[in-house]
C-alpha cells in the first residue's frame, strides 16, 4: 500500500468549477498546505495565488475543450506563468487528433511549450475520448514537441475521466522520460493506488482529503 506521505507528495489539489470563488480558492491553498500535498491547480484567472507557501503552483491551458487557436493558447500560458504558474497544464486539439492531423497537435504542444519559458508543461491528452492508438501517438507527440508530462483528463469530458488501463498504456509509451499524472474520477484511496501501480507519476485530484484519509 502507497503511504500517505508518499501520496501526497504526487498530488495537484484541483479546483477548476467555474463557480469557484476566490474564498474557494483561498480554502483550496490552505486546505493543500495542511494536507501536505505537492501542487495546487487552479484556473488561470485566479492567479497570484496568496500564502502558497512551498505549494508548486499549476494552472490550465485551453481548458477544457482544447478548441482554441495555438496563439491563444500560448498567450495564455506566456500570462499564467507569468502571473506565478510554475506548471502549466494544456489541452490538446481533440478535433485534429481524432481526424488523424497529429503533425497539428505537435505544434499546437510545441507553441504552449516554448510559451512557457521554464514552467512545466503537462499535455491533457482527454484518453478516454481516444483510442489506444490515438493515445500513445499523443504521448509521441507531446513528447516530440518538449512538454514533461502526458495528462489523462480533463474531468470535464462526458466521456470519462481517468483509467488505470490509459495510464498504464501512456507510461509505456513515454517510459521514464516524461511524467504521467491521472486526473478525473480519482475519489478515493483505491482509485489512486489503482493509478499509481499503473505508473502514475502525479495525481490531480479535488477530493485529496477523502483520498488520503484512505491511506495509512
Amino acid at each position: 500500500m502507497t503511504s500517505r506521505a508518499d501520496a501526497a507528495a504526487l498530488i495537484d489539489h484541483t479546483l477548476l468549477k467555474p463557480e469557484s470563488t476566490a474564498e474557494d480558492v483561498a480554502a483550496l491553498v490552505a486546505e493543500a498546505r495542511d494536507l501536505g500535498v505537492l501542487a495546487v491547480c487552479v484556473s488561470p484567472s485566479r492567479l497570484p495565488l496568496a500564502d502558497t507557501g512551498d505549494l508548486v503552483v499549476a494552472t490550465v491551458c485551453g481548458f477544457p475543450s482544447g478548441a482554441h487557436a495555438s496563439e491563444v493558447k500560448a498567450a495564455e500560458a506566456k500570462r499564467a506563468v507569468a502571473d506565478g504558474a510554475d506548471e502549466v497544464d494544456m489541452v490538446i486539439n481533440l478535433g485534429l487528433a481524432k481526424a488523424g492531423g497529429f503533425d497539428g497537435v505537435e505544434a499546437d504542444i510545441r507553441a504552449v511549450v516554448e510559451a512557457s519559458g521554464g514552467a512545466l508543461v503537462k499535455v491533457i491528452i482527454e484518453s478516454a475520448a481516444l483510442t489506444d492508438e490515438e493515445i500513445v501517438e499523443a504521448c509521441r507527440r507531446s513528447e516530440a514537441a518538449g512538454a514533461d508530462f502526458v495528462k489523462t483528463s480533463t474531468g470535464f469530458h462526458p466521456a470519462g475521466g481517468a483509467s488505470a488501463h490509459a495510464v498504464e498504456l501512456m507510461r509505456k509509451t513515454v517510459g521514464d522520460r516524461l511524467g504521467v499524472k491521472a486526473s478525473g474520477g480519482i475519489r478515493d484511496a483505491e482509485a489512486a493506488e489503482a493509478m499509481i501501480a499503473a505508473g502514475a507519476s502525479r495525481l490531480g485530484l479535488s477530493g485529496s482529503r477523502a483520498v488520503l484519509d484512505g491511506l495509512k
